[in-house]
């Protein structure tokens, strides 16, 4: 990766991290879950509303995220990618992160699927921020399967 990639990428951290989107929990939420990393320290509690269509389209996530500035960061993109889109829309986007991250740097990401998300794929060389990174995803996952198992 050019430097200057790397200092823009680098930058769009920073600024989701100082500047976060979609923070705050808020109402109405079909599933709050909490995920603690216990090898850095970061929490994230997470909402998620899907429309009550039946659609699967996410009306909302919202989120409080304590910890590093790469595991706020991602839960800032994350959430900003997710809102208004199908869960269907989302999955290949989840998938491709997830299996970018665990490459160890050796799979370029799809800016066009990730979005800002393709910032954090750097913490792929470093296993100890790989978890930091997915943690608000895997909040994620966990919201969805409590929301579809409420029926909300």
């Amino acid at each position: 990766m050019s430097t200057h990639l790397s200092a823009l990428y680098t930058e769009l951290v920073i600024e989701h991290d100082k500047r976060p989107l979609h923070a705050g929990l808020r109402e109405p939420f079909g599933a709050e879950v909490h995920h603690v990393n216990p090898t850095c320290g970061d929490e994230i509690t997470l909402r998620l509303q899907l429309a009550a269509d039946g659609s699967e389209r996410i009306e909302d996530v919202s989120y409080d995220a304590v910890g590093c500035a790469m595991s706020r960061a991602a839960a800032s993109m994350m959430a900003d990618l997710l809102i208004g889109r199908t869960v269907e829309e989302v999955a290949p986007a989840q998938e491709h992160f997830e299996e970018a991250m665990k490459s160890r740097g050796r799979l370029e990401g799809d800016e066009d699927l990730l979005g800002d998300s393709v910032a954090l794929l750097g913490a792929a060389k470093f296993p100890a921020r790989v978890k930091c990174v997915l943690m608000p995803w895997k909040a994620y996952q966990a919201a969805l399967v409590e929301t579809r198992a409420l029926g909300a």
